[in-house]
């Protein structure tokens, strides 16, 4: 049996972090077709996983981004900043989800996940 663990202190809801997400090894061995579609649900996994929500929405300039090459040429590696909000629609059946919007940089080297101060 599991001991009980002492009282943690809960999550801040709203949060936004900046990762670097491989796609190159998120869609590897996928048919030609189904490489640009793979990724975009290989973003939304990832993002599930780190923030904790079932709703994840695409920014369309992260989508444009994924499938400006076209649906066989994915980028290697993209940065993604995940911020998790709050619902407005009162019928959801969750009160967060998470947005993932593309952050462009020069170069992926010696980046590491990073807090974002919403001001």
């Amino acid at each position: 049996m599991a001991k009980d663990r002492p009282d943690r202190a809960p999550k801040p809801d709203l949060v936004s972090r900046d990762y670097t997400i491989h796609l190159s090894k998120l869609v590897h061995k996928t048919t030609f077709k189904k490489k640009a579609p793979r990724a975009i649900k290989a973003i939304r996994q990832f993002a599930q996983r780190a923030m904790g929500t079932k709703d994840v929405r695409i920014d369309t300039k992260l989508n444009k981004h994924i499938w400006a090459t076209g649906v066989r040429k994915t980028p290697t590696r993209v940065r993604v900043r995940l911020s998790r909000k709050r619902n407005e629609d009162e019928e959801a059946d969750e009160k967060l989800y998470t947005l993932a919007q593309l952050v462009e940089v020069s170069s992926f080297k010696g980046l590491q996940t990073e807090n974002v101060d919403a001001a």
